[in-house]
């Protein structure tokens, strides 16, 4: 006879239907940290949508700016605590094009673009279309690009370069941006570039090698630390003109390679290590 208490027991003791729940697959939970920091800056981008409807236009821009820094957050939680996710991306680039893509388009068109007619709605659409375009294009990329470089402006330096103008005009004392036309001319003119430069396959540099397991030199920190402090003086025009800086980084790297007769494309032509293959075409 067996020493197993389960085939002593009689037929009607045993329970029909624990061979069907054994076969059920487990239900997969959903990771918070990472999922709520993702929530947290689309609560962001909704909240600046919302005070730019109520004319609070650097209340609007600072909700971008930290819709930007949280979305640099969740990804690395998500990867330093082992809690990545096909849900957590699909949910962090639907996020994206709330808070950097209809958002800052948005935000533009309420700050200025209104006043210009068709050019005004137009300009904000041409924006929008860029940030969906290069965040479905990023996705179906990953593996592929040099890990050191984004194809296309990416979409929060893309909003960032939107909202800085907003926010330095803004905190410069101009009101009422849709009557003077140089600047919304301007605005227009910003919200084009930055809309068709998430499109583009110039390389801007991505910034993943700092930090984390790498080494930098000490001379980093200390440069670290005087940007803070230079951020710190003047917030709105500081950042304006390094997005700026940043926005124009891309074109320039793309120019002097083709100058240097180099390939200029951020596509491997390895999926195995394509950080390590440098810039292809």
């Amino acid at each position: 006879m067996s020493d197993d208490p389960r085939t002593s027991l009689p037929p009607e003791d045993h329970d029909p239907g624990a061979a069907v729940d054994a076969s059920r697959p487990r239900r997969k939970g959903i990771y918070v940290l990472p999922n709520a920091i993702t929530l947290a800056a689309l609560f962001a981008g909704f909240y600046g949508i919302v005070m730019a409807m109520s004319g609070r236009f650097e209340a609007a821009c600072i909700a971008i700016f930290a819709a930007a820094v949280l979305d640099s957050l969740d990804g690395r939680v998500a990867r330093m605590t082992n809690s990545q996710s096909a849900f957590g991306e699909q949910m962090d680039s639907l996020c994206d094009m709330v808070s950097f893509g209809a958002a800052p388009a948005l935000i533009m068109y309420e700050w200025a673009l209104s006043g210009l007619g068709r050019w005004g709605w137009i300009a904000a659409f041409v924006y929008i279309a860029g940030a969906a375009l290069r965040l479905a294009r990023f996705n179906v990329n990953i593996g592929v690009v040099d890990k050191r470089f984004f194809q296309g402006l990416p979409s929060p330096a893309a909003a960032a370069l939107v909202i800085g103008l907003i926010w330095a005009m803004d905190d410069s004392g101009f009101k009422g941006v849709g009557r003077i036309d140089w600047l919304a001319w301007t605005a227009f003119g910003v919200t084009l570039y930055a809309g068709l430069s998430m499109v583009t396959n110039a390389p801007f540099y991505s910034f993943k090698v700092v930090g984390g397991r790498r080494t930098v030199p000490f001379i980093v920190l200390v440069a670290i630390a005087l940007a803070i402090a230079l951020v710190a003086l003047d917030p709105s025009r500081v950042l304006f003109a390094l997005f700026c800086l940043y926005g124009l980084s891309g074109y320039a790297v793309y120019g002097w390679r083709r100058y240097k007769g180099m390939h200029a494309s951020v596509v491997a032509l390895s999926t195995d290590e394509p950080d390590e293959k440098g810039l292809h075409q």
